[in-house]
């Protein structure tokens, strides 16, 4: 199932389908921040059986006035680049379109045929190549510190480098650059804006807080960035359940370094590829899942629902919630007040009486969960 702003599409997931490879995600919910192929991405997910929240940080527009666009590429033409870089696929496609209304795509393409290309990434080295141009080079991380490093190696002295922004300006690099002995030509061809409808975003903020999602997908650094704003005061729990329960999967170490200075534990694909993304996701949460004996019955915890003798139990927030924290402490009797902190506040203790009776029908399995006279419920695991 994918929430969207305007309302949902439910997907049902049978117990014979979660037995197949395409639904190995079954039980689990994902929220994918990207905006540029979103729908792809959930696409992936929702075929692998997760339930969807899409909840775009940011959009990318074109910069309202190509005076800036075209002034820096009127200047490449002027002084030639001995070097260009290339950080994004969109970015060049949409330069060398911007140069095509001007009349100038082929002295811009002449331009760099004759410079030494490089690619930050299979994206861009593909929209490189599309253009009939040749990339001399592309870093094994798709890191800005690799590319830094790879030419100042070089030698930079007395030579122009042309950078295409990804979205917005890069001043540390452009200064390690121009510290370097370059001369550097900024060249923007889109920013960064916020989502039209912000709503989603800080929705994804509260799921994400109240664990009510099990990953989340992150395309681009400024995404994160927005995820962190979007949360305000609200940040740092926001950033406490990245690091402990909800797992942040980064298309690439780009992506995840803006996460992994916050100290957080990021799982990023070999290759930064949304399919590589979704196959990584699909090979950790199940890892990170909770399976117990309990009553002779295999149990499993996913994100909004259980596993039970191989049968998914899906499972509503209040439920889980309880099921989780009797997981949490298998054998052991927890009390109506235990379980009551478990659950949304506003909730009294005939909630969780309530949570216990439709754990028990939605699980549809009996003693699995025991009632202890004056005291509480357990798992008898």
């Amino acid at each position: 199932m994918t929430e969207r702003a305007g309302g949902t599409r439910k997907t049902v997931i049978t117990a014979a389908a979660l037995a197949e490879p395409a639904a190995s995600l079954s039980g689990y919910t994902v929220g994918v921040t990207s905006d540029h192929r979103r729908d792809e991405l959930a696409g992936l997910l929702e075929n692998r059986g997760a339930r969807v929240v899409l909840a775009p940080a940011l959009r990318i527009v074109p910069i309202a006035d190509d005076a800036e666009l075209r002034a820096a590429t009127r200047a490449c033409l002027a002084t030639p680049p001995d070097i260009v870089l290339v950080n994004t696929g969109i970015g060049m496609r949409g330069w060398l379109e911007a140069a095509e209304g001007w009349g100038l795509a082929e002295p811009l393409r002449s331009v760099l045929s004759r410079a030494y290309l490089v690619a930050r990434g299979p994206k861009a080295r593909a929209a490189v190549r599309s253009a009939g141009l040749h990339d001399q080079w592309s870093p094994e991380g798709e890191g800005y510190e690799e590319v830094v490093e790879h030419l100042t190696g070089r030698g930079l002295t007395g030579l122009t480098v042309a950078m295409q922004l990804h979205g917005e300006s890069q001043p540390e690099y452009t200064e390690a650059l121009l510290a370097a002995g370059a001369r550097v030509i900024e060249v923007p061809v889109y920013r960064w804006a916020p989502p039209v409808d912000p709503a989603p975003l800080h929705r994804l903020v509260d799921l994400v807080t109240g664990r009510l999602v099990d990953a989340v997908t992150f395309t681009s650094a400024p995404a994160v960035a927005a995820l962190l704003r979007a949360a305000g005061t609200g940040a740092e729990p926001l950033l406490e359940a990245l690091r402990a329960d909800v797992l942040p999967a980064c298309v690439g170490p780009v992506t995840a370094a803006p996460l992994r200075r916050h100290g957080i534990a990021v799982v990023t694909p070999a290759r930064a590829r949304l399919s590589a993304l979704v196959r990584m996701i699909v090979d950790e949460l199940p890892r990170r899942a909770l399976s117990l004996e309990v009553s002779g019955h295999q149990l499993t915890l996913r994100g909004h629902a259980a596993i039970v003798d191989g049968d998914l139990k899906p499972l509503a927030p209040a439920p889980m919630a309880v099921l989780r924290a009797l997981a949490a402490a298998p054998g052991r009797v927890l009390s109506r007040a235990a379980l009551l902190r478990a659950l949304p506040r506003g909730a009294d203790e005939h909630a969780v009486e309530m949570a216990v009776a439709r754990l028990r029908a939605g699980l549809g399995t009996p003693g699995v969960i025991q009632t202890v006279v004056k005291r509480g419920y357990r798992l008898p695991a």
